[in-house]
C-alpha cells in the first residue's frame, strides 16, 4: 500500500510539473527572443514572407502551408501541422526535424525561452490580430 501510494504522490508531481512547465509561458518575454527570428520571419497584420515565411496563424497551420512562400522539399512534404509540440521541437533543432529545411538557425536551446517563443508567436491569427 505505501508502494501505491508513492507511485500516486510521484505521478501527481510529474503532472504539476508538466502542466506548470507549458503554463510557464511569457508572451512579452516570447517577442524578445522573436528579435533572432526577424531577420528571415515576421508576424502582425502587416507581415510578409522575408527569406523565411510569415509566421501568422502559425498554430494548426500546416506545415509548407503559405502559398506565396517557396518552402524546401522537407517542409512541403512532411504532411505535419503546427502545433505546440512541432514548434518547440523543430526550434530547438530544425534540421533534425526536417532534414533538408532551408532554415539556417542553429535552433534555440533554452526551454524557457522555446516556450516564450510560442506564447508570443500563437498569439497571432491568421490575420496577424492578437487573439
Amino acid at each position: 500500500m505505501k508502494r501505491q501510494a508513492l507511485f500516486a504522490l510521484i505521478l501527481s508531481g510529474a503532472s504539476t510539473l508538466l502542466v506548470s512547465n507549458s503554463a510557464a509561458q511569457d508572451a512579452s518575454a516570447g517577442k524578445s527572443s522573436f528579435n533572432k527570428c526577424l531577420p528571415c520571419h515576421a508576424v502582425g497584420e502587416d507581415a510578409k514572407s522575408k527569406a523565411g515565411p510569415q509566421l501568422n496563424g502559425l498554430d494548426g497551420r500546416k506545415v509548407g502551408g503559405i502559398p506565396d512562400y517557396s518552402y524546401s522539399a522537407a517542409l512541403k512534404s512532411s504532411g505535419v501541422s503546427w502545433d505546440e509540440a512541432q514548434f518547440k521541437e523543430f526550434i530547438q533543432d530544425p534540421k533534425t526535424k526536417f532534414p533538408g529545411t532551408k532554415m539556417m538557425m542553429a535552433g534555440i536551446k533554452k526551454n524557457t525561452e522555446v516556450n516564450d517563443l510560442w506564447a508570443y508567436v500563437k498569439q497571432y491569427d491568421k490575420d496577424g490580430k492578437v487573439k
